[in-house]
C-alpha cells in the first residue's frame, strides 16, 4: 500500500474528477490520501470529499498564501470546526498551515508577520487538541524551526521539503517527517535526491501536492494522486531499494506522523 500525505483532490484543476481520481488511484495501491484544506471556504469541502471516497481523509487548516484575506474569526472558526471533527475517524490533522517567503507580497513586513501571526496560533490550536500539523514551509524553514520548538504541536510533516541536510535533520529531531514527491523525480534536483537517498527512511513520507509539483513524466500537466507509486519507485531507485519496502516503509511513516489515518484506514 501507497499512501499520498498531501493531495488538493478538492483544487478546481480537478473540475468534477476528483472522486474519479481518487478510483484511479486506489487501483494503483494507493491506499489513503490526505486532502488539506486550505482557508475556511474549503473546510467543508474537503471533509465531504473525503468522506465520499473509499480512500481519503483530511486536514484543517488556513494556508499561509490564504493568509492575506483571512480574518482573525477564522481562527475561532478553526478551533470551532477542529473541536467538532475530532469525532471524525478521517479527520486527521491540522493543515495546511505554515510561512511563504517566496512569493514576493507575503515577505512584506506586514503580510510577514500576519503569516507569523496565523501560523503560531494554529500551532496552538493543534497543540491544544494533541493533532500533527502538515507545514507548508517554501523559503522558510529555519522559521518554522524557531516556532515549532516555542509552541510544539504532536509531530507532523515538513510539506515538500526542500531544505538543508542541517534543517532536515533539526525537523527530524523535533519528531516531524519529511515530504518528498515530484521534485525528487527530476535529474536536476541535486540537493532534494541526495537527501532522498541519504536521510534515514524512517523520516520519509511520499506526497503528489496534486495538482502541482508534477513529477518529470507528467510535467508540466496536472499532478494527481496516482502517481504516488511512480514517484515511490524513483525513491527506491535512489535508496538501491525494493519498491515494495518503500512503500511499507513510507505508509508505516505517514501513520506514524498522522496517528489517526489508522481509523480512517478502517
Amino acid at each position: 500500500m501507497w499512501i499520498d500525505t498531501h493531495c488538493h483532490l478538492d483544487a478546481h484543476e480537478f473540475g468534477n474528477e476528483s472522486v474519479a481520481q481518487a478510483a484511479q488511484a486506489r487501483g494503483q495501491g494507493v491506499g489513503m490520501i490526505v486532502i488539506p484544506a486550505v482557508e475556511t471556504a474549503n473546510f467543508s469541502i474537503v471533509a465531504e470529499l473525503a468522506a465520499s471516497i473509499d480512500n481519503g481523509s483530511y486536514a484543517l487548516g488556513i494556508h499561509p498564501i490564504y493568509v492575506p484575506q483571512a480574518q482573525e474569526d477564522d481562527l475561532r472558526l478553526l478551533r470551532e470546526r477542529v473541536a467538532a471533527a475530532m469525532a471524525d475517524p478521517r479527520f486527521v490533522a491540522l493543515g495546511e498551515i505554515g510561512l511563504d517567503f517566496f512569493i514576493p507580497m507575503l515577505t512584506e513586513p506586514a503580510m510577514r508577520e500576519k503569516q507569523i501571526h496565523f501560523f503560531r496560533e494554529q500551532l496552538k490550536i493543534a497543540r491544544e487538541f494533541g493533532l500533527p500539523v502538515l507545514m507548508h514551509v517554501r523559503r522558510s524553514q529555519d522559521v518554522i524551526l524557531k516556532h515549532v520548538r516555542q509552541i510544539a504541536p504532536a509531530g507532523g510533516i515538513a510539506h515538500a521539503f526542500n531544505g538543508s541536510d542541517q534543517q532536515a535533520r533539526a525537523y527530524i529531531e523535533l519528531g516531524f517527517k519529511l515530504g518528498f514527491g515530484g521534485a525528487m523525480t527530476f535529474t536536476r534536483a541535486l540537493q532534494i535526491r541526495r537527501l532522498a537517498a541519504e536521510l534515514p527512511l524512517a523520516s520519509i513520507v511520499l506526497e503528489t501536492d496534486a495538482p502541482d509539483i508534477s513529477p518529470a513524466w507528467v510535467h508540466p500537466g496536472r499532478n494527481s494522486p496516482d502517481q504516488i507509486p511512480r514517484i515511490g519507485a524513483v525513491l527506491a531507485a535512489l535508496r538501491g531499494m525494493p519498491e515494495e519496502q518503500v512503500a511499507a516503509a513510507t505508509s508505516a511513516n505517514a501513520l506514524a506522523a498522522l496517528p489517526r489515518l489508522a481509523a480512517a484506514l478502517g
